[in-house]
């Protein structure tokens, strides 16, 4: 008689429970080789997270727009950058804000107390491109710039200077001949890696700035977020294009606008972030190969054993087919099953390695549905040479065997 799928996949798992022992260290390989690459690719991944975040938190995935040219003096004909160029750059799809930034130092008065400082015009999006946020009131709005409001944010080296220990919020400071309402004071920063105090500042709106402090529709400089690092090069390259078109450059005309931008390190930096990554995944790799040749020793030494059974099932009816079938369904079934045991000891391994070293670690839901189902191929491959041998057995000649 011919023995149909269904016994063969119940016989298969009847084998694999009678041999328990040789069973669990047949998916050893495995769980080990999958643990791994589910432990690394999520370390790997939280590591370009973080580095990513580092970046940002660097300037990795923004640039700046300048008029004139970069290292040389000031071009005659240098162009002036304006808020429609501003609007035009924060139209691109690769950008996710543009503001303008207008800066020089200035006295500030309160009372009969003064002091020098930075007096910065930008927009409202100026907290979201820089990811610094007022600790005391409000930032000023778009309202506020439409109207050309005489209102302030001060940064804290300001307020201790002006105010001591008073509260600053509601009162009125003197910038030049006009006086401007504090609204807000912004989130402590502290100073630099060169020293400079980021908190030694002064933030109104650029109109107002345009309008009360330099009567100019001008811009010093375009500040530029992109969406991620990656695309740096390509903002660059579009909004090069963009100045050049809005301001009627002629083909090869010399530029007298320049772009800063860390591109080049952060090309490097990624680049070795994708070669640890390339690194990591192939030692895993190696681990599930490793494994699988286990998988194929295991069943080849099962063959060897159980040729008496093959050769009784052979008698009864049996087809080559029925147990080549047979023993590639236990390789699959060890194969998958050290795949889904690897796959939790490799969350929970990345999980403990996060928790230790206080790298963050991402588990995603493709790197786990790749791991299954290269744990279900090594299964396949390494086990189609065992069901092959045993199908080729004599089963005369394997009933005889002791």
């Amino acid at each position: 008689m011919r023995i149909n799928l269904l016994t063969v996949i119940r016989v298969s798992f009847a084998a694999l429970r009678i041999n328990k022992v040789r069973s669990a260290l047949t998916t050893l390989g495995i769980i080990i080789g999958i643990a791994a690459v589910i432990s690394l690719v999520a370390l790997t991944q939280g590591a370009d997270f973080m580095i990513k975040e580092q970046l940002t938190s660097l300037g990795g995935k923004s640039l700046y727009v300048f008029p004139g040219k970069w290292g040389v003096g000031t071009p005659t004909d240098v162009i002036r950058l304006t808020n429609k160029d501003v609007e035009s750059i924060g139209r691109l799809n690769v950008v996710d804000y543009a503001i303008p930034i207008l800066d020089l130092p200035s006295q500030v008065v309160w009372d009969n107390t003064s002091w020098f400082t930075a007096l910065v015009g930008t927009s409202p999006n100026f907290v979201y491109i820089n990811d610094w946020y007022p600790d005391k009131g409000v930032f000023f709005n778009k309202k506020d710039i439409s109207n050309i409001e005489n209102v302030c944010v001060l940064g804290q080296t300001v307020v201790n200077n002006l105010f001591k220990n008073q509260n600053p919020l509601g009162k009125s400071i003197r910038i030049g001949k006009s006086s401007f309402k504090v609204i807000g004071v912004m989130s402590s920063l502290g100073q630099t890696t060169s020293g400079r105090d980021q908190d030694d500042l002064v933030i109104i709106p650029y109109s107002t700035y345009q309008k009360r402090v330099i009567g100019a529709n001008r811009v010093d400089k375009i500040f530029v977020s992109v969406n991620n690092p990656e695309q740096l090069q390509i903002a660059e390259t579009q909004i090069h294009q963009l100045i050049r078109q809005r301001h009627n450059f002629a083909e090869g005309k010399e530029d007298t606008f320049y772009i800063k931008s860390q591109f080049g390190i952060v090309k490097k930096i990624l680049t070795i972030s994708n070669i640890m990554g390339i690194l990591l995944g192939s030692i895993a790799s190696i681990s599930l190969i490793v494994g699988g040749i286990g998988i194929m020793n295991i069943m080849l030494v099962s063959v060897s054993e159980r040729t008496r059974e093959i050769g009784i099932r052979m008698a009864v009816g049996a087809k080559q087919k029925d147990i080549r079938i047979q023993f590639l369904v236990e390789a699959i079934f060890l194969s998958l099953a050290g795949g889904v045991i690897g796959i939790v000891f490799g969350i929970i391994v990345s999980k403990l390695a996060s928790s230790f070293t206080g790298w963050p670690s991402i588990i995603s839901l493709g790197a786990i549905l790749v791991a299954f189902g290269f744990a279900a191929l090594i299964g396949i491959f390494f086990g189609i040479y065992p069901a092959w041998k045993a199908s080729k057995l004599n089963p005369i000649e394997a009933l005889r065997y002791e």
